[in-house]
Formats: C-alpha cells, structure tokens, sequence
C-alpha cells in the first residue's frame, strides 16, 4: 500500500461549519445533500449550495466528500437519482456509503467519483476490508472500537486508504447495527434520524447512565495513528456548532506537526464528562462512561468567542506563483496556483523620475493579498531598468488576477453519471413458506423437527459436536456478528472444524463472514445485519454468492411484497430483537467481567428492562424489552420466517413454537416491531 500524507477530514452540518473547517486548515470535509445522509437534521446542503460548497472547498485545494450513508426503500429510486444526480454535477471528490444499492449505483454509472465506506458497514476486521475492497469501495471507515494494533492489522491487509475516527461523540453500539432508537421511537438510525436514546438514564448494577459513552478523542494518539497507515482523520460531528468544528480541526492540525493543543479548551467547547480513549488503548472500562451535564454546557461559553474569531476570515493556504514582466512597451503578471494560470496586462510603464519600480515594490504589492485565500509563495521578476508602474496599478494587477484565479479554481468539473431510466421492478414470487429457527444454545432445541434449518452459534456447534451429526444439511453455523482482529486467525481454524464436521452452510451477519464464506466454499445465508431494505441490495447479496436472505426488520411489511430478486428471502417473526450490538459492555466491573453470568438487566427511566447478553466475552448484544410476535398479523408472502430464540427456555420455546405455528396469539406483553408503522 503506498503511502500518503494523512488528511484532517472535518464535519460540515451547513455553510458557517463548512468556513469553520477550511479557514482552520481541514483538508478535507464530509457533508450531506439534502436527502439519504445519517444526519438529516443537520442544516445539508441543496442542489445549489452543493455545488457552491464543493466550489469553494476546491478554490482553497480542499477535498469534498458527500455523505449517502442511509439505508434506501425500493420507492425512493427516483430521489436517489436525483441525489446522485446533484452529487455528480457538483463535483465532490467523494461519496461515503452505507448501503449497497448506492454503491452500485455511482460504482456502474459514475466511475470517476471515489467511493468510500461509512462506518455504517460495520468493518472490524481484515476479511471485512478485503470485502469492500473486491467491491470496488477505494476507502473504508474504520469501526471506532479498534485499538490501535488492530488497526494496523486492518490496513495491511488490504491495499485501499483507510479512514479512522479520532475525534467526537461515540455511538454505544457499533454503527450500523443500532435499532434502539427506531425500535423506541420509529426514528432509525441508519436512516439518519436517530433520537439518541441512550443518552438517557438508564440503570445498571447502580450505574446511571449505562448506556452513554463520553466522546472520544485520539488526538494525542493521532502520530501513531499516521504511522500504522490511516489515511484520513475524521472529526465527528455534522451537528455541532462551527466553534466545535474550529476547535477540532485546529486540535488535530497542531497535533499531526508535533506542536501542542489547547486541551482544555476543546473540552470545553463540547464534551461528556471529557474524553476517552478506551478503544484505541484497549482499556475499555467503566472510565469510558460519561454523559453531558450542566457543567459541560456552561463551559463551553468562556471559549466560544475565541473559536469563532479564528474563522471570521480567509486564512492564506493557497501558494502563489508569480511571474511580473515590464519593459518599455508593456506590464504583465502571471499567477499560478495548482493547474490554473492566469494573466493580467496592465498599463505601459513609464520612464521613472524619481525611484524605478523593482523587484521589492513589486513583491510588497503582490503581498498585500488582503481577505483571499491566497499567499505569495514565490516571485519571478523580469523588470527593465529606469521603468516605474504606478502602485495603484500593481495593486489592480494583483486584485483583478486574485480574482480571476480564484473564479478559475472554483470552477469544478463534474463528474458523468450515466443516466438509466427507472425500471419498474419485477415482484419476486416466494415459493412455499417454511419456518427457521434460530437457537442461542443446544438446551433449546427440544422442536427442532418443526423448521427446514435451524441455526447455532459456531461455539455452540464446537461444544456439542454431535448435533451436526444429529442435524445434517439441516443446520446453519452462526458466525459471530463481530469477529476482532484478535480472534480472526482462531475464528478461521473453528471455521475448518466446523466445514470439518461436514457443515456446509453459514449465517453471515456482517460483511466479513461472506468473505470467510467464500473462501471456505460454504453456502452463505445472510442475516439481518446485513440491512437488506430493497431489491438492489438484494441482489447485490445475490451476485456476492448469497443463497438467500433475511430482510432487514426495519423494513416495512407492506413494501416486502414489491421486492425483486431471484433467490429466497425472509423475515424475523419472532424474537427478542438485537437493538445493540456492543465492545464497550456496560456491566462491566472495576475487576473486569469477574464472576459475570452473562446476562444481565438494565433498566430505562419508566422501569421497562432490557437484557444483556454476552457473546463469548468478546462483545454484548442488548435485547429488546418484549418480544416480537406476529402470528396473528397479515403478513407479506417470504419464503421462510425466522424464530429468533435467544434468552427463552426450553419451556417457553415450546409455548411459541406451537402458538407461532399454529397462528395464534401471543399470551404476554409483545411487539408487532416496525412491520407495520411508518419508519422514519
């Protein structure tokens, strides 16, 4: 992988953020158009202010980057096209990108554009990148709960830039695989409406607050960081204030040439109880915990005056070339920043009487660059002796060629993006419904003669060898939903004993299993991490070698009718829903996991609780409160349902075995999911 000097990627929300960054010396931003980006509150940018924003990020040698990281819905094609649309003409150097029908899109249609992946797409390990990387994507966004080692570890492996977070709030679950908020209150996240609902109180083992992580800073990190190979430096935060956006660029700048930063005020200016750097470090404990409080909000007013000066105008960061020719006949300077040049005739000199112009007149005047993004780098000065320009000329010279240059650098091609017409999609026909089930243990397995395949974690299949055997080409084998670089070399011997045992198929619940998947010749089902919301995406999977699919349970039941495709695709019917997906387990000790059962209970502000799970301490999965259950609802034709089982016992796996199947309705407190409510 060839090595490049790291950029400062900032976040822009709107046009005062946008100045923040580039006058603080960002060399790059990230910002949204007006629709498909995951902070579609922020204040975005429209068709007109896009294309003004990425003109003015190029005149100052800046690189733009446009956020399309959301998930899309089969009825949002034509505003799709019309964002990629926007995006081309206005010239971006880059869409960031969640879901795979977009990268399809500007990956077919647009190929000058570069194409990174969000964080949404959850990479965490090296088979994750090399994914991305046999898929076109030119760069990757780290998963922020890396350390440092693992990252280095992440980038060998592949020979496309990686990008890593260093700077600002951090999600508790691991992005991409959140549904708290939507789960909550129909606001999804990974349609860029999160409510940030654990930012609320909830309690556990006498915490408050589990569930909020203080924002994270690798600042003083970030040298390691350049050495390991990260090629990007992103700065969280689209919707914060343009002080917080000054403050963090300025911090990393500094930082990346050895020089120190101001600390204590960019905790100031917005924090949680301060930072943390558990993730990079390894020491993820009870110290990364941290929400904001009345304390944090008032210290933000005695630095706010201070950030937003150091933007108030245009900092030099374009170098000049300057060629100035004068002789009897004629004055002309020539001004050169990157690849544009232009020229400006003045007037004819005269013959000077008292002091001829030189070289150092014509430097002070070509130095006063006044308010522009400019500054003279360097002067070439051909002057014929006894000739004098008047300074006010000289000084028109400057302005009216400054000017000039500045209107050519803004002038930002635009990329082609070949336009197809909308194809009405074909509805795929489901064949005979059947019924999954999924078992987080052997112990629950007492109806397993009800369903055409049943899946188990990996590590239960090792424990219990025999119900391979006892299951045949029956059973599925769960691959973990996070696998970390550390434990990616034992998950691939597991991976060959499993395939040993005569297991051919898996369950691939992020991207890096479908790329273990297929070097290991297996028969790849993909699960709900995968985020599968419309026919694309569906086939995208389909192409990548999947046999079949569970759609995303975001997706609403009325739209899961109209979907294409060609291979099998279900849904989850019932189940305590995975709403989080975590490194950071928030019932850890002081000591460490200690004498931890595994399971545990949080509770929220209206005394609702939610179960914990550990997956073989390596990560933790907050379930919902209630379970979903739809038996007894109208539900759109699949292929196969899902029981996903995961806290139940054996007893009450039978209860809802019989009643699912029989189509009755559920005895207890449950919950019809977002089938049937309108996502935001």
């Amino acid at each position: 992988m060839s090595i490049i000097k790291p950029e400062v990627l900032a976040p822009v929300g709107g046009m005062e953020q946008l100045l923040a960054a580039v006058r603080c010396g960002a060399d790059a931003v990230y910002l949204g158009a007006k629709g498909f980006n995951a902070r579609r509150n922020a204040e975005n940018f429209d068709q007109n202010s896009l294309a003004d924003a990425v003109a003015y990020c190029h005149a100052r040698g800046v690189k733009a980057y446009v956020t399309v990281n959301t998930l899309v819905t089969d009825d949002e094609r034509e505003q799709l096209e019309d964002t990629a649309m926007e995006i081309a003409q206005s010239g971006a150097d880059a869409v960031i990108i969640q879901d795979m029908s977009v990268l399809k899109l500007f990956r077919d249609r647009c190929p000058s554009i570069a194409l990174h992946a969000s964080t949404q797409t959850v990479v965490h390990n090296a088979s994750g990148a090399k994914f991305l990387q046999d898929m076109g994507y030119d760069r990757f966004v780290l998963a922020r709960e890396l350390s440092l080692k693992e990252i280095e570890t992440i980038i060998r492996s592949v020979d496309i830039e990686a990008e890593s977070f260093v700077h600002g709030a951090l999600c508790m679950s691991i992005s991409g695989g959140c549904y708290l908020s939507s789960m909550i209150g129909g606001r999804s996240g990974n349609r860029g409406l999160c409510a940030q609902p654990c930012r609320l109180d909830f309690r556990l083992n006498g915490r408050d607050h589990a569930l909020s992580l203080k924002d994270m800073s690798f600042i003083d990190h970030i040298r390691d960081l350049a050495d390991v190979g990260v090629a990007s430096f992103k700065i969280e935060g689209r919707m914060k204030r343009p002080e917080y956006v000054a403050a963090a660029v300025t911090a990393c700048k500094n930082a990346l040439a050895g020089q120190p930063y101001d600390k204590k005020g960019l905790q100031a200016v917005f924090s949680r109880s301060g930072f943390t750097d558990g993730y990079l470090t390894g020491k993820r404990d009870a110290a990364m915990f941290g929400y904001r409080t009345k304390e944090d909000v008032v210290a933000a007013d005695d630095v706010l005056k201070t950030y937003a000066a150091s933007y108030r105008k245009e900092t030099p960061c374009v170098p000049l070339e300057a060629t100035f020719t004068m002789d009897g006949n004629e004055s002309m300077l020539q001004l050169t920043a990157g690849d544009k040049t232009v020229c400006i005739a003045g007037e004819a000199p005269q013959q000077a009487l008292k002091r001829p112009t030189d070289e150092e007149s014509v430097r002070r005047s070509l130095e006063k660059l006044g308010d522009t993004p400019f500054y003279l780098a360097s002067l070439d000065a051909k002057i014929e002796d006894g000739l004098m320009l008047p300074a006010s000329v000289l000084n028109a010279m400057r302005r009216d060629g400054a000017a000039k240059l500045l209107e050519e650098l803004s002038s930002t091609p635009a990329h082609q993006l070949q336009v197809e017409q909308v194809e009405k999609i074909t509805p795929y026909t489901p064949k005979a419904r059947t019924y999954w089930a999924r078992f987080s243990s052997v112990k629950q397995m007492g109806e397993k003669d009800a369903f055409e395949y049943i899946i188990l974690p990996m590590e239960e299949i090792l424990k219990a060898e025999s119900v391979a055997e006892e299951l045949g080409d029956k059973l599925i084998c769960e691959l973990p939903s996070l696998c970390f670089p550390e434990m990616e070399e034992k998950l691939q011997r597991d991976l060959q004993r499993i395939k040993d045992l005569g297991i051919s198929h898996i369950w691939a619940n992020n991207i890096y299993a479908i790329e273990l998947g297929r070097q290991y010749d297996m028969h790849i089902h993909g699960g709900w991490g995968l985020n599968i919301a419309n026919t694309t995406a569906l086939c995208f999977y389909e192409d990548a070698g999947l046999c079949d699919n569970l759609l995303s349970f975001e997706l609403a039941m009325a739209k899961i009718p109209h979907l294409g495709g060609e291979k099998p695709r279900g849904y989850i019917g019932y189940g305590f829903l995975p709403l989080m997906r975590m490194r950071a387990c928030p019932a850890r000790g002081k000591k460490g996991c200690g004498d931890c059962t595994g399971c545990n209970t949080m509770t929220d502000r209206t005394g609702r609780s939610f179960t914990i799970a550990c997956r073989d301490r390596r990560y933790t999965v907050l379930l919902n409160d209630v379970p979903l259950y739809i038996a007894d609802k109208k539900r759109a034709d699949v292929d196969f349902e899902l029981l996903y089982f995961t806290k139940e016992d054996p007893a009450a796996v039978r209860r809802v075995v019989h009643a699912y199947l029989a189509g009755e309705p559920f005895e207890g407190e449950r919950t019809n999911g977002l089938y049937f409510r309108k996502l935001q």
